[in-house]
């Protein structure tokens, strides 16, 4: 069956990077788009960047902050992040699908906690 699994996020100050990864199994991953998401506390999941055979796509509060990539031979999609603000903070979750919505997502990690502190 499909697996996500996040890793590598942990309390971080600001102004410092992060790397998040995301390890796929249960599919084909070269044939899919995959995407990261965002959630704080007491607020939606938001859009964070999304990576296809054709391109990325980066939400405006990250654009030039952090950078989307994937390796196919090993099945995974990466998340760097530079610059780290505190608004920053929230649960990261990765997910199989392209484009700016939660709805054209099928399958979503557990996410893993980022935490930026002032």
């Amino acid at each position: 069956q499909v697996q996500l699994k996040e890793s590598g996020g942990r309390l971080v100050q600001a102004g410092g990077s992060l790397r998040l990864s995301c390890e796929a199994s249960g599919y084909t991953f070269s044939d899919y788009g995959m995407g990261w998401f965002r959630q704080a506390p007491g607020r939606e999941r938001d859009f964070v960047a999304a990576i296809a055979w054709d391109g990325v796509d980066y939400s405006n509060s990250v654009k030039g902050r952090f950078a989307i990539s994937r390796d196919n031979a090993l099945n995974m999609v990466y998340l760097q992040m530079n610059s780290l603000k505190p608004e920053d903070t929230a649960v990261y979750y990765c997910a199989r699908g392209y484009g700016r919505s939660v709805s054209m997502y099928t399958y979503w990690g557990q996410g893993t906690q980022v935490t930026v502190s002032s």
